[in-house]
């Protein structure tokens, strides 16, 4: 019996059983943990039905049901068995002051689910859940009742979304390229008051009272589009709808403050399918709102993935070279050896010691030179000495740059001896041999650790919090005025998103969705990147097929 047993050993089959086991509990962990994810995140968008809950005390209790939990007989042994509460998203948050609540199944007395609901989605707030008393045009009744009220609300909503649209574009893109008119004229007058510090000459004055007559035309359009904006917002808010909930309870809603309004009791699967791809991509193509718990996440998605390639573009030369002149010029000694045994350490240290010494060294140092040498005129405001995209992108390369070196040199070591003794025997230089054989033979190594470097980078959030992202982001870092790309500007992140709405959002409950939401988001991003690198790593690993990699 031992015997046999030392012989099982010594085959090996029980560490190779022993590996697959290990892959297979991972394996079903990870795919276990995006089922989680998927389930919880997805499930947000669909519209279920509005239930009425009639209770024993004579109140109603009416929402969307959220959940269903069963409450063991060892906590309450007077309970019967399997009796549990109900998880109810109640809305109306401007009036009972929280978004959900727990009805337990013993106080229930009835359960409806009446067609003529109606679910508001509003700006602020969140949803509200009630029937409709009557539609105001300022102090005149346009429509009283809840079906009259049904058919007048609808036109008057998409009128008013579209009227929040002009003034979103007003506001955004007209009055503000006119502010950045304005402040660039400002920043050359004082560029020339800085440059002729004790007399300007007459050619000099004109230039300013050219500019300041400028700033002065500008001023005026704003005024004119100031007067426009209010014209609109007069229009957005003539309209208002009063709401009646469960209990009896009014509630008078400016119809600016609506952006949709439902009756879930009496849409079938085809409506409700196409409102949940609509949900879908309202998330994928919109701005948060309510302190990020409501709305959509676009501006962390571009901010995610122009980061991101910002950092490839920085990491990959730099990675590259160093891994080349290791490999390939550097005499092997001890000095190389150290120079190695550095770069793997480096790869171990944590993530926010780098975000340290990004804001030290880029933004307090080299962002604050820069302002003090190309940008005195917008000083004491920090220009590039403050956190921004570029900033946080070089950090990001620094953290990842050894991954790429060490990618890199395996690469270059897998390529065959002979593709360079050919090359140099045909009469090529060593550096034709590099760029011409070696490089483009090592490349899918090359891309291998530009996949590893790209899946941390998207990932990390404490660097990020040090050296430039932010809860919201007024404005993005690429837009339609010039310079077109501004790398000063803060940006937000998936990973920060993540984090700012689980743990710092004052409705926690409400707030849970949008978390599963932004992580599976995360977790898409970062797949479609690997994807796009392996793919390309793939093709190129056909064309050099003569390589061992």
């Amino acid at each position: 019996m031992r015997t046999s047993f030392k012989k099982f050993l010594a085959s090996g089959n029980v560490f190779i059983w022993g590996c697959a086991a290990g892959v297979s509990v991972s394996l079903l962990m990870v795919f276990g943990l995006l089922l989680l994810i998927m389930i919880n995140g997805l499930a947000y968008f669909w519209i279920s039905d509005i239930v009425e809950l009639t209770l024993k005390d004579k109140q109603h209790v009416m929402g969307q049901l959220a959940g269903r939990e069963i409450i063991p007989r060892s906590v309450t042994p007077d309970r019967p068995e399997g009796k549990g509460r109900l998880r109810v998203k109640i809305g109306n948050r401007d009036i009972y002051g929280l978004d959900f609540k727990w009805v337990n199944d013993d106080q229930i007395v009835s359960e409806m689910y009446p067609a003529d609901m109606v679910l508001l989605e509003r700006r602020e707030w969140g949803n509200m859940y009630a029937r409709i008393k009557a539609v105001y045009r300022g102090e005149a009744v346009q429509a009283e009742g809840n079906e009259a009220g049904w058919i007048a609300l609808a036109p008057l909503i998409d009128a008013a979304n579209d009227l929040h649209q002009q003034i979103t574009k007003i506001e955004k893109n007209e009055i503000g390229s006119i502010n950045a008119d304005i402040e660039q004229a400002r920043l050359k007058i004082r560029t020339f008051e800085i440059g002729n510090s004790s007399a300007p000459d007459t050619r000099g004055r004109g230039q300013i009272d050219d500019l300041k007559a400028q700033v002065v035309a500008a001023e005026s359009h704003y005024q004119g589009k100031t007067i426009e904006l209010e014209a609109l917002r007069a229009q957005f808010d003539e309209y208002s709808v009063v709401m009646v909930d469960a209990n009896g309870r009014e509630k008078q809603i400016p119809v600016g403050q609506i952006i949709r309004a439902l009756r879930p009791n009496e849409m079938g699967l085809f409506h409700k399918s196409w409102i949940y791809l609509t949900n879908v991509w309202s998330v994928l193509s919109t701005e948060p709102r309510e302190a990020n718990t409501e709305g959509g996440i676009f501006p962390a998605i571009f901010g995610t993935v122009m980061m991101v390639i910002i950092m490839s573009l920085i990491v990959v030369p730099f990675g590259v070279l160093a891994a080349l002149y290791l490999r390939e010029y550097a005499r092997q000694g001890a000095m190389v050896r150290l120079v190695r045994i550095a770069v793997n350490n480096l790869a171990g240290v944590p993530s926010i010691v780098f975000g340290v010494f990004g804001l030290g060294f880029f933004i307090y140092a080299i962002g604050g030179t820069m302002d003090t040498l190309f940008f005195p005129e917008r000083l004491p405001a920090p220009t590039f000495g403050t956190g921004g995209i570029l900033w946080a992108s070089l950090t990001l390369a620094l953290l990842t740059v050894p991954v790429v070196i060490v990618s890199t040199e395996e690469g270059l070591a897998a390529v065959p001896r002979e593709f360079r003794e050919g090359s140099l025997a045909l009469g090529a230089t060593k550096l034709e041999t590099m760029l011409k054989v070696v490089i483009p033979s090592a490349l899918p190594g090359i891309l291998t650790g530009l996949i590893l470097a790209m899946a941390r980078a998207a990932g990390e959030v404490a660097p990020l919090m040090l050296t430039g992202v932010v809860k919201l982001a007024p404005s993005l870092p690429v837009d339609g005025s010039w310079p077109f790309f501004h790398f000063d500007r803060k940006f937000m992140h998936l990973g920060f998103h993540i984090y700012d709405v689980g743990f710092q959002s004052p409705n926690v409950e409400a707030a849970k969705p949008m978390v599963y939401i932004t992580t599976l988001v995360l977790i898409t991003v970062v797949v479609l990147l690997n994807l796009t690198a392996i793919v390309l790593r793939n093709h190129l690993r056909k064309k050099y097929a003569g390589s061992v990699l």
